[in-house]
């Protein structure tokens, strides 16, 4: 499962710009494309979660799902004891001037 946004480069089609016939009709088989909704704004902060896990809790070689669950689970245990916040400052006025390029019409 591939969870992502409306981004223009984030359609099947780009796929074929990238990979062979062959490599996109194989990876399309194993890829189910989930797109969040159009004004998802907690999506930012999800993706400031899954960074912060990559970087602080898996930035080591972990060598199977297990082990992968574990260290997931302990770094989301660590942050909850410490209470952990985002503080969202980017604001709708911010993000469309910032991203307007990249909007999907």
């Amino acid at each position: 499962m591939l969870v992502i946004d409306y981004l223009n480069t984030h359609f099947k089609k780009f796929f074929y710009e990238t990979f062979s016939q062959k490599e996109c009709e194989g990876l399309l088989k194993r890829i189910k494309f989930v797109y969040t909704p159009k004004h998802a704004s907690w999506l930012n902060m999800a993706e400031i979660e899954i960074n912060l896990l990559d970087h602080e809790c898996l930035d080591k070689n972990i060598g199977n799902r297990i082990e992968l669950e574990r260290q997931v689970l302990l770094c989301s245990k660590a942050n909850n004891a410490d209470k952990r916040k985002i503080n969202w400052s980017f604001t709708k006025y911010k993000a469309d001037k910032k991203l307007s390029n990249y909007y999907v019409s």
